[in-house]
């Protein structure tokens, strides 16, 4: 088949035009800097058509309760086993304690993940102990945002319990969880996921447990780990997926859909040997980044606005860098990671808003605080209400 030129195929994407898979994988596969260039130049007018100029960060806090795991992915430093030294397992008092510091440093979100620990239940069940992990936090900070339970954690808890996908998201979402953070996606391709994750959920059930999250009004998230063994071809069908996905919500006019797409570059450096040595780099290369953050912006189009690229993964200039690539959003503080740090990432493990505010000024961006659903921060009413905390 012939391709389209380049700049054809820049100008359809421009124009709100769909790009097919062979379109995107043409754009992945250009190697000559003028191309390279263009499409640069192209994502990065994109973005400014559909966000405009301002930059959105969100004042956020990560809690990952537990590093206890029962999966051991290929890429991840972080979890342990029970019986290791340095496995942990947060107590409520603990989780309390680092929110009410998120709340003093100005959070509206709170971002909670955990490894799969089977310890991790009520009364022999798995819910009750997630359900009290979010009631812990809404009894004492109703007005955050609780940004929590991939998908993986979503089966977790329904295969322990013997209980439907929607029945755990409806259980959890009354108890106060706001949205689902769009993780253990990795790439959309089970030939892959048989080697770096072969114990986590399959690329179709992840792809039904955030339908059934839009179903039932729960926003997610999206996320791609690249720059290991894919090809430029599973980036694309994992782009074509959540596309889809995105689109299906849409049509069938579900109360809530995907909010954002993050990049998150695989960090090797502490991690499992067999995945590193095949991909023989620790630290992510920044130009394939920045190009796949263009294509991106690119592929998904209209239907997936907001981008962001990861600070941690990146260092704060390789993300201020993204900007100009098809980001259109800094991401959050986090005020405390662990699992890309114990990775080896160099992006450290906190910024503060100063620090977001300042990395966007320099390339002259003006800024704004988002919530974690893409609305304007009233800071002045947030600190009313942190005031009686």
């Amino acid at each position: 088949m012939k391709h389209l030129p380049i700049s054809v195929i820049l100008d359809r994407a421009l124009a709100c035009e769909e790009l097919s898979p062979a379109e995107g994988i043409l754009l992945l596969q250009q190697t000559e800097p003028d191309c390279i260039e263009a499409i640069q130049n192209a994502a990065d007018r994109l973005r400014q058509q559909q966000s405009g100029d301002r930059v959105s960060y969100v004042i956020n806090r990560n809690i990952n309760f537990t590093n206890i795991c029962e999966q051991h992915c290929n890429f991840c430093a972080f979890r342990r086993d029970a019986s290791d030294r340095a496995a942990y397992w947060l107590n409520w008092g603990q989780i309390l304690e680092k929110t009410a510091d998120a709340v003093r440093r100005g959070a509206t979100e709170i971002c909670m993940q955990g490894g799969l620990n089977p310890q991790a239940k009520i009364d022999g069940k798995a819910l009750p102990y997630y359900l009290k992990l979010v009631e812990t936090i809404k009894n004492e900070f109703y007005f955050l945002h609780l940004h929590a339970f991939s998908p993986q954690e979503i089966q977790f808890i329904a295969r322990e319990d013997g209980l439907s996908y929607e029945t755990v998201i409806a259980a959890l979402q009354e108890a106060g969880v706001g949205s689902m953070p769009g993780t253990a996606a990795e790439v959309l391709d089970d030939r892959v996921r048989q080697i770096i994750c072969p114990e986590k959920i399959d690329s179709e059930t992840w792809l039904e447990i955030v339908e059934t999250a839009h179903r039932l009004g729960m926003p997610t998230t999206s996320t791609m780990l690249s720059g290991h063994i894919e090809t430029p071809e599973q980036q694309i069908h994992h782009l074509e997926k959540l596309r889809t996905l995105q689109q299906k919500a849409i049509k069938n006019d579900y109360p809530a859909r995907i909010t954002e797409f993050i990049i998150l570059p695989f960090v090797g450096q502490e991690a499992p040997a067999p995945l590193r040595k095949r991909v023989g780099r620790d630290q992510p290369i920044l130009s394939d980044v920045l190009h796949l953050t263009a294509v991106a912006r690119l592929y998904l189009g209209n239907w997936i606005s907001n981008h962001q690229p990861s600070w941690v993964k990146l260092g704060l200039q390789g993300a201020t860098e993204a900007l100009r690539w098809g980001c259109n959003d800094l991401g959050g503080t986090l005020m405390e990671e662990h699992i890309t740090t114990m990775a080896g990432a160099m992006g450290g493990t906190c910024l503060e808003p100063e620090q977001l505010r300042s990395a966007i000024a320099s390339i002259q961006r003006p800024s704004w605080e988002r919530n974690t659903l893409y609305q304007p921060v009233n800071r002045s009413e947030i600190e009313r209400v942190e005031l009686c905390f």
